[in-house]
């Protein structure tokens, strides 16, 4: 490492109790998405503590807060994430929650970087901003109650991210960061590829007719076989999914509220359709919608169709790529750090929709051990999970603004955006949201299917 690299990771260093202390106390004190307040209070009262005025999101848990070097340039936006996952069966669950997918660590090592950053001489040479964001609701989870808060008014987006855009958490930010734990080889400490699938969540509920099961079936329409139906056609489906577009369709059926002895007439599911394009998305969740329609007028029951945006596929720059692997290997040797530039996950993150506006890096490091979302998940190694990953994103700040901002300001102007502006991809999500009865049975006998916006 540089001296001035081996200064700023010092700074880092000196604040590795703090970290950890907040990793705990989160971790103890799991809360799922939009609701994260004990996390929120908690980091709230100590960014103050060392200083720092802050925006705070309003009715939803999150803040922001800009160092600013004092010299013009561009801002760079590091964040991390606050919410748990409902994983009621891990062993170390809370009100039936967990942060099985290391969240804590993100949040603790913003206490980190923000306290390094307070340091003599940590913005030495650094021109432009830093925006400290604390965001909630990565996870795409709990449809319903998000559904509930949309319409009580208070998000008007699923994801934490797209729903800071919304409130103007990222206007001015120009390029953006964010570490995520992981369980990893034992020889690796930092991963990355070039990105992630997206997603559009959905929620539909098939709807029939309550009946004797026993004594007159034949006056009910059984809501369980329709929805049984409807997603036995979308796996037929399967094999017409393009290979290259990495679609993924993995709903759960939400259960029947009746006695054995009854013909269910309602069936809930959750699911997403993922893949690797919004285009090839949008394209699946029709064919899935149709499959869905069709197995309801099969039945004679009626299918009630809820999408709502999920996340934008999160596309990796490959100069900021080459970057954040080089400062890596700085940090922490050559055979501990493994970037795959042709790799791509299936799952999702509203990362990706920061991705659409602007360019963005997501590393992932080294310092849990078990199966991201399982029960068996625990933090292992929280210095690897808090420490290097405040290291890692101190170097970059300084690697992105030093020198006149001269690798910020390449990366910026050379990225392609899907979308120009935040207003014009909130605009197109806002295509994407579906409401929609999509078999009607008409008094004459026939019938009105719909299933499109």
């Amino acid at each position: 490492m540089t001296d001035r690299q081996e200064q700023i990771t010092a700074m880092a260093e000196k604040h590795k109790q703090l970290m950890f202390d907040a990793e705990r106390f989160i971790w103890t004190h799991p809360q799922t998405g939009y609701t994260e307040w004990e996390a929120h209070e908690y980091l709230k009262e100590r960014f103050e503590k060392l200083g720092y005025e802050l925006t705070l999101a309003g009715n939803i848990p999150g803040f922001i807060t800009d160092v600013d070097t004092g010299i013009p340039g561009p801002m760079l936006c590091i964040m991390g994430e606050l919410d748990a996952l409902d994983i009621a069966n891990h062993p170390e669950a809370v009100n039936g929650m967990t942060h099985a997918c290391g969240h804590n660590g993100q949040a603790a090592t913003m206490l980190g970087i923000a306290a390094a950053l307070k340091e003599s001489g940590a913005l030495d040479g650094m021109c432009g901003k830093i925006r400290l964001m604390l965001v909630p609701a990565e996870e795409m989870i709990q449809l319903d109650f998000r559904e509930g808060l949309r319409k009580q008014g208070i998000i008007k987006y699923n994801g934490g991210k797209p729903e800071f855009m919304h409130r103007g958490l990222f206007d001015g930010v120009d390029i953006s960061l964010m570490v995520h734990g992981a369980p990893m080889n034992n020889d690796i400490d930092f991963g990355g590829n070039a990105g992630m699938n997206g997603c559009v969540a959905k929620i539909f509920t098939y709807k029939g007719r309550s009946s004797h099961a026993g004594g007159s079936p034949e006056d009910g329409i059984n809501a369980q076989y329709a929805a049984m139906l409807g997603l036995q056609a979308c796996n037929d489906l399967r094999e017409t999914f393009r290979d290259d577009e990495h679609i993924r369709f993995h709903p759960i059926m939400k259960g029947v509220n009746c006695a054995v002895n009854i013909i269910p007439d309602e069936m809930k599911i959750e699911s997403y359709v993922r893949g690797n394009s919004l285009e090839a998305i949008k394209r699946e969740n029709k064919k899935i919608n149709r499959a869905l329609t069709g197995a309801a007028l099969a039945i004679g029951a009626g299918v009630e169709l809820c999408d709502r945006p999920g996340y934008a596929p999160e596309v990796h720059d490959l100069e900021y790529m080459q970057l954040t692997e080089q400062l890596c290997k700085d940090l922490v040797g050559e055979e501990h750090v493994e970037y795959e530039y042709d790799g791509w996950s299936t799952g999702s993150s509203d990362f990706g929709d920061v991705t659409c506006v602007m360019p963005g890096m997501q590393m992932w490091c080294a310092g849990a051990s078990g199966h991201g979302h399982g029960i068996d998940y625990f933090i292992t190694d929280p210095y690897k999970l808090c420490v290097n990953s405040a290291k890692i994103q101190l170097m970059t700040a300084d690697a992105l603004l030093t020198n006149g901002a001269e690798k910020a300001k390449h990366i910026i102007e050379n990225y392609k955006p899907q979308f120009p502006s935040i207003r014009a991809y909130l605009d197109s999500l806002d295509e994407i949201t579906l409401d929609k009865d999509a078999v009607i049975y008409n008094e004459d006998g026939s019938v009105t299917v719909n299933y499109c916006n």
